[in-house]
């Protein structure tokens, strides 16, 4: 593997990260949400050129190894506290919103099956994964691929800047907003954004809870294959189809927060980590507003955003309510 060819895009993100911080310490804007913009003007304010790009591209690499480095931050006592409840919000709006958008895109808005198909995919479980995933496994056309991808985006988009400003005017501690942005946003990279934005605890949370819901992508990549193939017209996803889309590094989280609770980590030790995942997220998230293509969201059809607008809404108001009775 050449190497130096991620160099000059893995400095544009080092350079990101150093600013983000920098405009935090000086202004006081939140490190992470600044990161998300520089990355933003960098992609839809300047020809970046093609060499740049591998080094990119890495962002979800580092999101992936913070993540893994974060669960060293917890211990299953901690998880075990309100997991349950956690995990009986994620199943209860995962398939609400799921639900809903097969009804308003099929009986109400009478959009194709299979883009309504990639919509609820999108919006249940993990934004763009899942519509990739669902995609190969229904035989959906790339046009209907498209759509549904850039509809995400679209809400990954909005929902960086709304969340974080709703949290604040509702008051909402740590764990109620973690585990809110957790089960209601879209894609894993925002929902840590935001949660982080919010608070440490919210940070830790938001990402908790999204990992257990992306864990749902091979049930409704089974469920939506089957259901197609008995129509005649689906495919069998293959299990490798299903591994790459599984996110893995849950499994490195869930094996840190193991090691973390058998003591294995002294106080130094996680100070170091912490400030290591910090600075991990921060280059992701520079990544990651690099992916919000000003071009790509306006080709996003209005139809299927006011069906994904519809259940996000609901998924949001029904988790906050959830929340609110069992936390």
């Amino acid at each position: 593997m050449d190497l130096g060819r991620f160099l000059p895009g893995f400095a544009v993100l080092c350079l990101g990260a150093v600013l983000a911080r920098a405009v935090e310490l000086t202004v006081g804007l939140n490190h992470l949400l600044v990161a998300i913009a520089l990355g933003f003007v960098l992609a839809n304010g300047f020809d970046v050129p093609d060499r740049f790009e591998p080094g990119i591209a890495t962002h979800k690499l580092w999101l992936g190894a913070g993540i893994v480095l974060m669960g060293a931050s917890l211990t299953l006592e901690t998880v075990l506290e309100v997991g349950g409840l956690v995990l009986l919000v994620v199943v209860c709006v995962t398939v609400v919103t799921i639900v809903v958008v097969e009804l308003l895109a099929r009986n109400v808005f009478g959009l194709a099956d299979r883009l309504g198909s990639l919509l609820a995919a999108g919006a249940g479980i993990c934004g763009v994964s899942a519509v990739v995933a669902v995609a190969g496994s229904i035989r959906a056309r790339e046009d209907q691929l498209a759509y549904a991808a850039a509809t995400v985006l679209l809400f990954d988009a909005i929902t960086i800047v709304v969340y974080p400003i709703v949290g604040d005017l509702l008051g909402l501690s740590g764990l109620v907003f973690g585990v809110w942005a957790g089960t209601s946003m879209f894609s894993t990279g925002p929902v840590v954004a935001v949660g982080f934005a919010h608070s440490e605890v919210a940070g830790q949370w938001a990402t908790m809870t999204k990992l257990s819901r992306n864990a749902l992508i091979g049930v409704v990549v089974l469920g939506y294959a089957s259901y197609y193939a008995r129509s005649g017209a689906g495919g069998r996803p293959s299990v490798r189809t299903l591994w790459e889309e599984f996110p893995k590094f849950v499994f490195g989280f869930l094996a840190l927060v193991i090691l973390s609770s058998a003591g294995v980590f002294s106080s130094a030790q996680l100070d170091s980590i912490e400030n290591a995942y910090s600075w991990l997220f921060v280059l992701a998230f520079v990544g990651l507003g690099t992916e919000i293509r000003l071009a790509e969201l306006r080709s996003t059809g209005l139809t299927p955003a006011v069906v994904v607008l519809a259940a996000l809404l609901v998924a949001s108001g029904l988790s906050l309510a959830l929340l609110t009775l069992l936390v």
